[in-house]
């Protein structure tokens, strides 16, 4: 990888201020791209990437927005875009995840479920697309989950928004097509971050056991994937969903 491949582009990463969206912010500075770190109620974390970057010499700022706000969402955009010019390069990373069996999924937990997860990705896709489409050129990768792949019941709502990430990013991918445009997909399995906290220990030393590599995953082995569908080096690719799972998407 050429170790400024990003320079001179300006990327936004939606829940930038953790987990695997941080590590995204972190890589794309340190390729050369200013980077616009999205956060909803992590102010701190945020504030603290964006210190982060700019001592390594990089370009970066921190916008709150609930990516679920179309309101919200495209004041982000264009605050973001006055601040460091065009956005070529987005990563919908933003998401919530509820760890509960169906009788305990609520019409509120479906509907914020699927409102950040999904409709979030739409609503930042939907405001960035604009200015991707007018210079005909852009790259965005959705960060999806193995949940949308087998069947997931102690997660019904969040591998129903996954599942629905897959198939915006096949759909979107083609009508993009012509405008130079590529949208791709990262299914993660089982990754070391927040979301998983209200997980038990239990239930993730039984999810390790079931994964052939036999470990967890860690950030930054998305990340690379990610800055991968970002860039050039996968400029054949549009449409499509890199699995990294240490295997188990391969078991039932």
């Amino acid at each position: 990888m050429n170790q400024l491949e990003f320079a001179g582009k300006t990327a936004l990463i939606t829940g930038g201020s953790k987990g695997i969206g941080r590590v995204c912010c972190e890589q794309l500075a340190a390729a050369g791209a200013a980077v616009i770190v999205n956060y909803s109620s992590s102010e701190k974390a945020a504030l603290e990437v964006v210190e982060q970057i700019e001592l390594s010499g990089g370009r970066a700022i921190a916008i709150q927005a609930d990516v679920s706000s179309i309101d919200e969402v495209q004041e982000m955009v264009h605050a973001a875009e006055e601040a460091l010019g065009p956005i070529e390069l987005l990563v919908n990373n933003a998401g919530i995840f509820d760890y509960v069996p169906h009788d305990e999924t609520t019409p509120d937990i479906w509907q914020r479920t699927l409102d950040v997860n999904l409709t979030g990705t739409y609503n930042v896709t939907w405001a960035v697309k604009p200015g991707m489409i007018e210079r005909s050129c852009g790259s965005i990768v959705n960060i999806s989950s193995i949940s949308a792949l087998r069947p997931r019941p102690l997660s019904i709502a969040y591998a129903v928004s996954k599942a629905g990430m897959i198939s915006l990013t096949q759909s979107l991918s083609v009508a993009l097509a012509k405008n130079g445009i590529r949208v791709n997909a990262v299914a993660p399995g089982l990754i070391e971050t927040d979301i998983i906290s209200d997980v038990s220990q239990s239930d993730i030393d039984n999810l390790i056991n079931q994964t052939p590599m036999e470990r967890i995953g860690q950030p930054k082995e998305i990340a690379d994937l990610v800055l991968f569908l970002l860039s050039d080096r996968s400029s054949f690719m549009t449409g499509q969903t890199l699995v990294a799972s240490g295997g188990r998407v391969m078991l039932p």
